[in-house]
Parts: structure tokens; C-alpha cells; sequence
């Protein structure tokens, strides 16, 4: 009589550590974009333990070519940060951001969630529509909940993708004040003809300020980190 398992057995156990790790090994390298813990649940047989395999798989490409980071709440494999430059020729600039879209995208990082108007406090300047409409398209921020304030004006976070552009799992892991000014990044002087109380317009070439108008969901748009 044969000793072998029955063929549907293997269905309710769970496969060994290693298997486990070599099939998230498999999603991740599949899939572009970083996969939360409950996508790559949902493609593996019921009883893995994820998240345990996640850290030894993490701990074995240490050192690595390639490392297993997480972004946001999703895990992705990427190069490593100091083998970087050896990707710069497969690499294309397509768009320069100007200065009004690096400070409001800094702003947004730093404060969020943010309004438009409060945006526009903290620069001392308006803030175009092209600007917020070059930032949303490039998929760096999104809309997040609406103020319960009069208006309830919408508010902006950033997302996953500017995380992973930038290779930081969390806004916390952005650099600090100290970090900004060593670098020569952060300058307390006020913008050029900057009035105090007074708000000067930016031009962008959209034809002026337009109307706040976004439409945020309020059980779609959930902050991201709030």
C-alpha cells in the first residue's frame, strides 16, 4: 500500500520557510510596482507567514546587488544605493521641475496633509493651478481628506510613488532641518520681492490663479500616512 500523502493534503499545510521566501522572491521580481503584505497574501497558499519571511528574505540580499526595500506599505526589489550610478545611461530626464513645483512638493511632504491656502502661507507666494495640476500628473501627490472647515477645502499628501522615487519608506525618513541646510538645500531669506502679509502671484503661463476646484472622495481618498 503506498505511504504517500494524500494528493490534497498539501492544500492545508503551509510550505516550508525557504518555498515561502522563493515565491515572494518570484512575485516581487514579476511585478513592477511594490506589493503590500495583503497582495502578495492573497497569491500565496493559505497559512504562509509573510511577514516572517519577508525579514529573512530581506536579510539575505544584504549586501546585496540588489536589495529587498519597503515603500510605503508595499516591498519592492531595487538596485542598491551605491551601485546607482551604473543605471544612469539607461536613465532619461523628461522633465526639469521649477522652483515653485520643488517648494510646493517640499511643503506638501513636510506639512501633510496641507491645504492650498495653507501652501500658499508657508511660501509667501499663490500658488498656480499648473503647478498643483504638473504635480498630481507626475503622481508625486494626491488628494487627500477635505478640511471640516468652511469650504472644506481639499487637502495634498504625497504617495507611494514619490517615496519610491526617492527611495524613502516613510515621510518620517525625509532629511531634518540640519540635514537641509548641510547641504545647502535650506535657506530661511524670503522669495525675491516677497511683501510680508502679502501674497505674490506666480506665473506659469496657465494665465493666472484658477478657481479650487479639486473633488476629493472622502472614504476613496484617505490620508496615506494620517
Amino acid at each position: 500500500m503506498s505511504q504517500d500523502k494524500p494528493l490534497n493534503q498539501s492544500l492545508f499545510e503551509a510550505p516550508p520557510m525557504g518555498e515561502q521566501e522563493r515565491m515572494i522572491e518570484a512575485i516581487l521580481f514579476a511585478t513592477a510596482e511594490p506589493q503590500s503584505k495583503k497582495q502578495i497574501e492573497d497569491r500565496l497558499p493559505h497559512g504562509c507567514d509573510v511577514s516572517e519571511a519577508l525579514v529573512h528574505l530581506r536579510k539575505r540580499y544584504e549586501g546585496r546587488g540588489v536589495h529587498l526595500v519597503k515603500v510605503g506599505d508595499g516591498w519592492a526589489f531595487r538596485t542598491a544605493g551605491d551601485l546607482g550610478f551604473l543605471m544612469q545611461k539607461e536613465s532619461t530626464e523628461t522633465r526639469k521641475l521649477s522652483r515653485a513645483a520643488i517648494e510646493t512638493l517640499a511643503i506638501i511632504a513636510y506639512h501633510q496633509p496641507v491645504t492650498r491656502s495653507e501652501i500658499e502661507e508657508i511660501r509667501g507666494v499663490s500658488v498656480s493651478r499648473g503647478t498643483i495640476d504638473l504635480l498630481l500628473e507626475l503622481e508625486w501627490i494626491k488628494l487627500g481628506r477635505r478640511r471640516m472647515t468652511p469650504g472644506r477645502p481639499v487637502t495634498f499628501i504625497v504617495t507611494q510613488e514619490f517615496l519610491d522615487h526617492f527611495g524613502l519608506e516613510t515621510p518620517r525618513d525625509l532629511p531634518g532641518v540640519k540635514e537641509l541646510r548641510d547641504a545647502g538645500l535650506l535657506d530661511n531669506r524670503p522669495p525675491p520681492g516677497a511683501v510680508p502679509g502679502v501674497l505674490k502671484s506666480e506665473d506659469d503661463g496657465s494665465g493666472g490663479e484658477e478657481p479650487d476646484d479639486y473633488e476629493a472622495d472622502d472614504d476613496d481618498q484617505d490620508d496615506m500616512f494620517g
